[in-house]
């Protein structure tokens, strides 16, 4: 699958999301349960703020390599799209990596635990944090065109 997101839209964001297929199963993480962060104790993806002028694959990346200790070239990469929250923009991607990549994962020192799921199984979680829910909805329904 090729790379169907438009560099030209990447000066102006805050943060970048990924979802991170191994295999199947998609990569989430149980936020922290405290009441100063967004969404305690809510199921997330890797990711998260932009730092410096980094671009959004190098943001989604970097925040994938201390959350879960996995380094990805930005070729993994497969999709990619800009979503505007409260007068901000956010990238969200997907990448899909060999179900063998899940003995490299190693938890970082942000959130509770992590769970390789089903990507459906996501959709349908209570506590998923919606606007994730809704933006990998976006990238299975591209898939299955």
């Amino acid at each position: 699958m090729s790379v169907s997101f438009d560099r030209h839209d990447d000066t102006d964001f805050h943060g970048a999301k990924l979802a991170l297929f191994v295999g199947r199963m998609l990569v989430t993480i149980l936020r922290d349960d405290r009441p100063d962060i967004p969404w305690p104790a809510h199921w997330d993806l890797p990711g998260g703020g932009r730092e410096g002028q980094e671009t959004g694959p190098q943001c989604a990346l970097r925040e994938t390599h201390e959350e879960i200790g996995l380094i990805l070239p930005e070729t993994v990469l497969t999709w990619g799209r800009l979503y505007r929250r409260k007068d901000r923009a956010f990238w969200f991607f997907a990448a899909h990596i060999p179900a063998s990549a899940a003995a490299d994962i190693q938890f970082g020192a942000e959130g509770q635990r992590y769970e390789l799921i089903a990507p459906r199984t996501y959709l349908t979680r209570p506590k998923a944090i919606p606007q994730f829910q809704e933006r990998l909805n976006d990238y299975l329904t591209d898939l299955s065109i």
